[in-house]
């Protein structure tokens, strides 16, 4: 366990407190979901749609597990060997006192590739038992619809947060046992643990968003702009597919990517805080602190979503208030609690300036994605009035929205981050980044409320087209309009705060590469005036700056392959819809569509995808780092992350400005549904929707997932030259695996292996 000859009594309570309080959350996830359970399922009808969603989802998560478990197994080896190749820390060689430097190395190897087991499976679990629930849940809100309001807003809500509460306890509970284990070498098991979280999202993430919007978009380009359907109309092939989609892709994907940013906070945090209690003489609230940090963040996540309910009646309700009632709530309790360990504990008050910043930043994020996402403001009203003269200025308008809204974001979180070192300015750069981690460590404080905002966005969706589908009375679609409505606002908010929390993480990530990159050049006895913590990223050295060059191109690069791959899974569904639209009595309502087959036509082509896409974020590190250098190395993560930010916010919030204009227009707006205002809208939208859920979020554990791998290879890029054989060789199949990756999913396969062939 960890060293307590250090510890004060405070210290040893807390710790074990923080333990207490990850199983409370699990807890409270456990009897939410008892809570959830008892309500009914409504008729026969709905229950029939629901089943076909819930057998969609099962085999989608079946056939995902079965494309990545190799990948995890080959990588748990690699992350198991890595401690081989450098010496072990100095925090290593003082934890395990008295061992060998080889048994030393043993335990550092099993250690980091079971937490990078256990960071991938608690990923797996947030992500599928998540996803499970919201299915389980959105039957239920659709047959509460008919009876009171404030019932369907509380199963749709409560739904969401076990999501949120398995996000909060699962994170917690994971830091929390690897640093009680490990204690001040526990930075070198914790960096698997955020891979192993990283890597999962981005599967989970890439997968899901693929699957959905290749259903999504198939389904209103037939449907809606060919065929004048209705949103969820049963004679539409891809409907059931388009319900799972929501799920896979919201649910499971967004569940994972928040994991990962709650976790690589932690673990930046942690290695931060190491760097600090080595400079204060061993003194541990450095690490104590955002452990606790988190523990007041779970509970106040608890009180806040346990307080979000509405009125019976439709009437004079509004969900989007009660949902902000909760999340003020728990942001109020947590920054007067921050403020007492700060005061009583800290004995300063930087570090609660720190953490309240980032809380202060989720608000702002909130409000800006808000405002250019939501009905009620400027941005959709004017891209909604674009379509009264067709879908090419509505696509303009709406880019041009997107594009601004990047910048206020990216403004923001610039202010922030000067904020957070000023804070700590002339103390040193450790302490700045110390700050800066902080920050995102309070920005993610309110895990819990933010994923069930995200979670709820689905569930009502679902919800909604689980009425549509059965058939449900006016009343009763009404409020399930109404939820969805809100859920569309609540999904864009909280893809601002992912996306905001990816780019602080990644900021304490860098942080975190630099002072290791440092450590390691001052065990190789590299000149103190050359190391990099001293030297900075000198982008005036041209090798140095071609490093930011090649790191701005990787998101472009990673964002053209997704959405080629949606675009090709999405015309394979547009096939299908057309050829059952053919057959004899489908539309008539006579014969039925089989929606298993546009079920397997996704989950087919979103498991295709996976593997390569993965390959290209953890190798183009490596192969930058040995091609030009650590340094090179560290410029190339600084062009990813500013790159990544400004795309990721732009498709975002474009894609989800034009999903709400097609939404006021459907509402009655320029001629309502069926108007040549609102097919411009539905071409908006179609576009809109691989850039919102699929491209843009997929970014976030993209960025992460390069600067982790950038963490793990910085000792051994610092020790080994890279003229040595083994660099050479390890950079030979790096770059061959990148071609065929790039290639591969640019064609959707190996067909351009048989077509040279046949040349």
């Amino acid at each position: 366990m960890f060293n307590l000859a250090n510890a004060t009594t405070f210290e040893i309570v807390a710790i074990w407190c923080v333990l207490l309080i990850a199983f409370l959350g699990l807890g409270y996830a456990l009897l939410l979901r008892r809570q959830i359970m008892k309500y009914d399922k409504g008729t026969a009808k709905m229950q029939e749609v629901w089943g076909a969603i819930k057998v969609g989802a099962d085999t989608y998560l079946k056939r995902q597990l079965k494309t990545i478990v190799p990948l995890i197994v080959v990588l748990t080896f690699v992350l198991f060997l890595s401690v081989y190749v450098v010496p072990p820390s100095d925090e290593a060689m003082s934890r395990f006192a008295g061992k060998s430097e080889n048994t030393v190395k043993v335990i550092i190897g099993i250690g980091r590739a079971i937490a990078f087991i256990m960071g991938a499976c608690f990923s797996l679990m947030v992500g599928q038992f998540g996803m499970r629930m919201a299915v389980e849940g959105n039957v239920r809100v659709a047959s509460a619809s008919r009876r009171s309001f404030g019932e369907a807003l509380k199963i749709a809500y409560r739904t969401g947060t076990i999501t949120g509460m398995l996000t909060d306890g699962l994170g917690l509970l994971g830091g929390t046992l690897i640093f009680m284990v490990f204690g001040i070498a526990a930075p070198d098991a914790l960096l698997g643990f955020g891979f192993g979280g990283t890597l999962l999202a981005l599967f989970m993430r890439v997968g899901g968003g693929i699957y959905t919007k290749a259903a999504d978009v198939g389904a209103d380009l037939v449907g809606k702009v060919e065929a004048n359907l209705p949103e969820d109309d049963e004679r539409n092939a891809a409907v059931i597919a388009d319900l799972v989609g929501d799920n896979v892709g919201d649910c499971a994907g967004m569940a994972a990517d928040i994991f990962e940013s709650y976790e690589v906070t932690i673990v930046s945090g942690l290695i931060l805080g190491l760097a600090l209690m080595n400079l204060n003489h061993g003194d541990l609230k450095w690490i104590v602190f955002p452990l606790l940090v988190r523990g007041i963040g779970v509970l106040s996540s608890m009180i806040g979503t346990y307080l979000v309910k509405g009125s019976k009646d439709l009437k004079g309700s509004n969900a989007m208030s009660s949902i902000n009632k909760g999340f003020y709530i728990s942001a109020a309790i947590s920054l007067v609690s921050f403020a007492l360990l700060a005061h009583f504990y800290m004995n300063e008050w930087r570090a609660f300036f720190s953490v309240g910043v980032g809380i202060v930043l989720a608000i702002v994020l909130d409000e800006i994605t808000k405002y250019f996402t939501d009905t009620h403001y400027r941005p959709v009203k004017d891209i909604a009035a674009s379509s009264k003269t067709g879908s090419a200025t509505l696509l303009l308008r709406g880019i041009a929205e997107g594009y601004e809204s990047a910048v206020w974001q990216t403004l923001v979180i610039a202010i922030t981050i000067l904020t957070s070192t000023l804070i700590y300015h002339g103390m040193g750069t450790t302490y700045i980044l110390y700050g800066v981690a902080m920050t995102g460590i309070g920005m993610l404080t309110l895990t819990g409320n933010n994923v069930a905002m995200d979670s709820f966005g689905p569930i009502s969706d679902n919800a909604n087209g689980i009425g549509e589908l059965s058939g449900l009375d006016k009343e009763a679609r009404k409020v399930m309009d109404h939820l969805d409505a809100t859920g569309n606002t609540t999904k864009a908010i909280t893809k601002g705060v992912a996306i905001g929390s990816a780019v602080i993480a990644a900021v304490s990530l860098f942080g975190s590469f630099l002072t290791d990159v440092t450590k390691m050049q001052a065990q190789m006895n590299v000149s103190d005036s050359l190391r990099i913590a001293n030297t900075g990223i000198r982008v005036s050295e041209p090798k140095i700056f071609v490093g930011v060059l090649i790191g701005a191109c990787i998101p472009w690069l990673f964002s053209s392959l997704v959405i080629n791959a949606v675009t090709r899974a999405a015309a394979k569904i547009v096939e299908e819809v057309r050829r059952q639209f053919k057959i004899p009595g489908l539309l008539e309502r006579k014969v039925k569509p089989d929606y298993q087959k546009a079920v397997d036509i996704c989950t087919v082509s979103a498991q295709k995808e996976l593997i390569g896409l993965a390959l290209i974020g953890i190798l183009s590190p490596l192969v930058v780092g040995i091609l030009l250098g650590v340094e090179s190395l560290g410029g190339f993560l600084a062009g990813v992350i500013v790159s990544g930010q400004l795309l990721a916010v732009f498709m975002s919030n474009t894609g989800g400005a034009w999903d709400n204009a097609k939404k006021t227009i459907e509402d009655g707006l320029y001629g309502g549904k069926g108007s040549e205002a609102h097919k411009a809208a539905v071409v908006g939208d179609t576009v809109g929707d691989p850039l919102k859920d699929t491209a843009g979020p997929a970014l976030n554990p993209m960025i992460k997932v390069m600067n982790l791998v950038s963490l793990l290879a910085a000792p051994v890029l610092v020790q080994y030259s890279a003229t040595s054989w083994g660099m050479i060789t390890t950079l030979v199949i790096c770059s061959v695996i990148i071609v065929i990756a790039i290639l591969y999913s640019k064609n959707g396969g190996f067909s351009f292996l048989k077509r040279e062939a046949s040349k």
